[in-house]
């Protein structure tokens, strides 16, 4: 009996797997294309890139590529500050969803209109602080 599972279990495992080793080719199918190697080239050692986001030179844009204009106000990106700027309102500023501003001090809000919090020149962004620097 136990002959009996063995020769089918035997067949089975002989054709599934005779399957992959018996494998003609098409009659009218060549000889498969030879291989060559191409040889590689070194590449340079990889050198990283200075940041391209905030352009070197001073200047006015209207948007910056990595910080979004503040919502709903008339602004440009100042390059030298750092900050957008927001046009009709003097001494008031915008990066990265907090508004600064300048009265005799610093203070930040997340909204133009207040409430707003004192902070001191670390609590602004470095181009906008040396800008007010006495």
């Amino acid at each position: 009996m136990s002959s009996r599972i063995h020769f089918p279990l035997a067949c089975a495992l002989f054709l599934g797997l005779g399957g992959c080793t018996f494998h003609r080719q098409a009659p009218d199918a060549g000889p498969p294309p030879p291989t060559q190697s191409i040889p590689r080239e070194s590449a340079p050692p990889s050198v990283p890139a200075p940041e391209a986001s905030v352009p070197a030179t001073p200047g006015r844009s209207k948007t910056h590529s990595r910080y979004a204009p503040p919502p709903g106000g008339q602004s440009y990106w100042d390059n030298a500050l750092g900050v957008y700027v927001l046009e009709g309102t003097p001494d008031l500023y915008y990066r990265e969803r907090v508004y600064y501003r300048w009265q005799d001090g610093w203070s930040e809000s997340e909204s133009p209109q207040g409430p707003w919090q004192p902070t001191d020149i670390n609590g602004v962004p470095a181009g906008l602080g040396r800008h007010y620097a006495q």
